[in-house]
């Protein structure tokens, strides 16, 4: 997608730098082939899955996995699951040091949708395209 490469050359490296988000890249040779970002977040209760909700503050303290991308050409071959699989290990261990009661997704398609719940995440009651998963389930589901 135009949107994600132009993300990636025009955002990442600047919002690295001032800290706003933490970039990870899947390279083959010189060449970008998938990347996502990370970084800290709320979400409001009303706007979490039901279960997600339960004796946590409001807001609830969140990390964002944003702009996960991948190249067309390594579509369909694990690629994405992985990454949010390396995104979920790098969130257990930074939540050893800090409160996050899970991850929030903002799907950009229904393809990018129906992926997010294969891998274990709920859809916010106020925005389906919106996603939550907590930790503990996040674990689960990719089998750590």
């Amino acid at each position: 997608m135009p949107e994600l490469d132009d993300w990636l050359r025009r955002r990442a490296r600047t919002n690295q730098i001032g800290g706003a988000s933490r970039t990870f890249v899947v390279c083959e040779g010189n060449r970008v082939i998938a990347y996502y970002a990370l970084a800290s977040g709320a979400v409001k209760q009303p706007e979490a899955p039901g279960r997600f909700r339960r004796n946590v503050p409001d807001p609830i303290p969140v990390a964002v996995l944003g702009r996960l991308a991948i190249d067309g050409a390594y579509q369909g071959r694990g690629i994405g699951r992985a990454l949010v699989r390396d995104a979920g290990l790098r969130l257990l261990n930074a939540a050893e040091i800090l409160g996050i009661r899970g991850v929030l997704v903002h799907a950009i398609s229904e393809d990018a949708r129906a992926f997010y719940e294969a891998v274990g995440f709920l859809p916010s009651p106020s925005d389906p395209m919106m996603l939550m998963v907590g930790l503990h389930d996040l674990k689960s589901a990719l089998n750590f």
